[in-house]
């Protein structure tokens, strides 16, 4: 794990080479996503079956037996343990409450000549996610996608997630019944992605598709936008902590950590104001490390990613940290709210010494999906939001019509545009 300071001469340096876009499109990745979209867009259900056999050794014989529904996705519930389905309920609790707040009603204005403008906010109509399975799945990421979607109305959410070798996992597939998802189908990869665009013989196509995934996922997401939404294409996880020294300091390795086991290129950096408190975290990291089992892992990503940073003062520390515009930000400082108005940009922010990233990665009740890779500049959690669309209305009186005839007809006539300006002045009295 790298350490600097803001006083040595290659500060800018390094700082530039840990904020790196991670890798440009690799062209083969690009060609096989694309043919494969293109063969589930051709020939449906039997090339997504054939791949799912192919990719996944998954035995079918016939999309339908992928698919889980009604009862028979019902009855994955009964498979979990009592304390699994009581955490699950209570986190999905939390997160419907906290999206219920994002809920926006219509709204208009009535001008002065008695003309209403407007804006509609509706659901779309079907949407679907994407749910990894291989080497880690996720309930928690089935809850988070699934419920802000359902609390905006959203009729028909359909899943998506893969099972290797054909071996279901119960719990996601329980979380899924009690999120309220209305259809799983166990198929993963571009393939997936695909069959959601495009519709297949057995799935309908969706208006968005939201959820992470593997490289191929965020590629063929990348691909399909434009025929369908889609949320994000997402990097690896990344946690930014700004430490002044009063937070134990085997909290913060263990948080630094608990981002750093997802993935090798994971990214996990603590900026303190102190050297002594960053020697702190470093025994702290050295001493935890062995007993993670996902050990392996963590270190490799605090050697690719990982820093140890020291600035001046809590100020140098937020500033900084808005360069990075981490996905999650953590201030284990005496007053974290007195240093939030510092923070610019960040996917979600995390509030003195008790507030863990891991709460809000499962149960907090805010969303976990966040922008990274510094898109938090322009872009925000997974929300109701997403899953709305919003019209604009317009109702011009007669009146309305006489008063903004010639406004709109000097403009139109600008731009070189006759109909428009005749148009708006064929209404004029």
């Amino acid at each position: 794990m790298q350490r600097f300071s803001q006083s040595d001469g290659d500060f800018e340096a390094r700082v530039c080479a840990l904020t790196a876009p991670m890798e440009a499109l690799d062209p083969n990745l690009v060609s096989s996503v694309r043919d494969i979209i293109a063969e589930v867009r051709s020939r449906g259900d039997q090339a997504l079956l054939e791949f799912t056999q192919r990719f996944d050794q998954h035995p079918a014989e016939s999309v339908s037996e992928l698919v889980f529904e009604g009862d028979a996705l019902k009855a994955f519930e009964s498979q979990i343990t009592g304390a699994e389905r009581a955490a699950i309920t209570e986190a999905a609790q939390r997160i419907r409450r906290y999206h219920e707040e994002q809920i926006t009603p219509d709204w208009s204005i009535t001008d002065e000549h008695g003309s209403q403008l407007g804006q509609r906010v509706r659901p779309m109509q079907r949407v679907g996610l994407y749910v990894p399975g291989g080497k880690a799945s996720y309930p928690s990421s089935v809850l988070m996608n699934t419920i802000p979607a359902k609390v905006a109305g959203v009729a028909d959410v359909v899943m998506v997630a893969p099972t290797p070798s054909g071996q279901v996992n119960p719990l996601v597939l329980a979380a899924a019944s009690l999120a309220g998802v209305d259809q799983v189908v166990t198929v993963g990869g571009a393939q997936a992605v695909a069959a959601l665009a495009y519709g297949t013989e057995s799935i309908r196509a969706v208006d968005k598709i939201v959820g992470p995934g593997n490289r191929y996922v965020a590629e063929a997401k990348r691909q399909v936008f434009g025929k369908v939404g889609i949320d994000m294409i997402a990097g690896p996880s990344e946690i930014f902590v700004i430490a002044d020294g009063t937070v134990d300091p085997d909290w913060i390795a263990l948080d630094l950590m608990s981002q750093a086991e997802h993935d090798e290129m994971a990214q996990a950096v603590c900026i303190a104001t102190s050297e002594d408190y960053l020697d702190a975290v470093t025994e702290s990291l050295e001493k935890l490390l062995p007993d993670m089992p996902r050990r392996d892992v963590i270190a490799a990503s605090l050697r690719n990613r990982g820093a140890l940073i020291s600035v001046a003062d809590l100020s140098a520390a937020a500033s900084l940290s808005n360069r990075f515009a981490p996905e999650h930000l953590e201030l284990a400082v005496a007053s974290p709210e007195a240093l939030l108005p510092a923070i610019s940009s960040a996917g979600a922010v995390f509030l003195g010494a008790y507030s863990s990233e891991s709460l809000g990665d499962y149960c907090a009740g805010t969303n976990h999906v966040l922008p990274t890779s510094g898109a938090a500049r322009f872009s925000s959690p997974l929300s109701v939001y997403d899953f709305q669309t919003r019209t604009s209305i317009i109702n011009i009186t007669r009146s309305g019509a006489n008063a903004l005839a010639e406004v709109a007809g000097t403009i139109a006539d600008s731009e070189s545009l006759s109909a428009h300006a005749r148009a708006a002045r064929a209404r004029k009295d």
